[in-house]
């Protein structure tokens, strides 16, 4: 598996020769420092601990410091990549380069909060008559109490967003090592400044 953490910058649009416009994402992806390694022998499983940003020795406390070679500055952000493609020593910087080649990626982040919403918005209910008699309009209706319980997973109004998503097979649209830029067509999860998981994608 071939992956990186990254930073989404915002939505833009690109022309080709023939004029045709195509919506792109802009994500950033500084090059990523090899922080640790899980071997089978030790872990039971294969990967590589990957960190992206750098935060202050004065705002970590020992055990998140501990994570951390001596010659190399605590991270802000951790993740491990299972079965990483290509052998790196700690330390190593992995950057876009590693994309080359690469015409389809899968983007995994957190999805923009919505906070408490009800049944119409957070799953699309078609609600009661709009007439004015009807004092039904955007209400949940019967949640079905004849057995004397709601069951589980009923749709009922509730939080929405901030959930973990993932969008595959992102075509990559362009790939920018020097200026540490990934243009992928179309939507990833995720406000302006939300950290992303670009990786290789499975079904491509």
């Amino acid at each position: 598996m071939l992956g990186l953490i990254g930073k989404k910058i915002g939505m833009t649009q690109v022309f080709d020769e023939q004029g045709t416009q195509t919506p792109v994402t802009v994500i950033e992806v500084e090059p990523n420092v090899v922080i640790g390694e899980r071997t089978p022998e030790k872990h039971g499983y294969s990967a590589v601990v990957l960190g992206y940003g750098v935060r202050r020795k004065s705002r970590i406390r020992k055990p998140y410091a501990g994570q951390f070679p001596e010659s190399i500055d605590p991270s802000q952000i951790l993740t491990e990549v299972k079965d990483f493609d290509g052998k790196y020593k700690l330390g190593e910087k992995i950057g876009l380069e590693t994309f080359e080649g690469v015409h389809f990626v899968d983007v995994r982040g957190i999805s923009k909060g919505k906070g408490f919403q009800g049944v119409m918005k957070r799953h699309g209910f078609a609600g009661g008559p709009r007439t004015h008699g009807s004092l039904v309009h955007r209400e949940l209706g019967s949640t079905g109490l004849a057995s004397g319980k709601v069951f589980k997973g009923t749709k009922m109004p509730g939080r929405m967003g901030a959930e973990r998503k993932t969008v595959q097979n992102l075509q990559v649209v362009k790939v920018d090592p020097q200026a540490a830029v990934l243009l992928v067509k179309g939507a990833v999860p995720g406000r302006r400044g939300a950290t992303l998981f670009v990786a290789k994608a499975k079904k491509k």
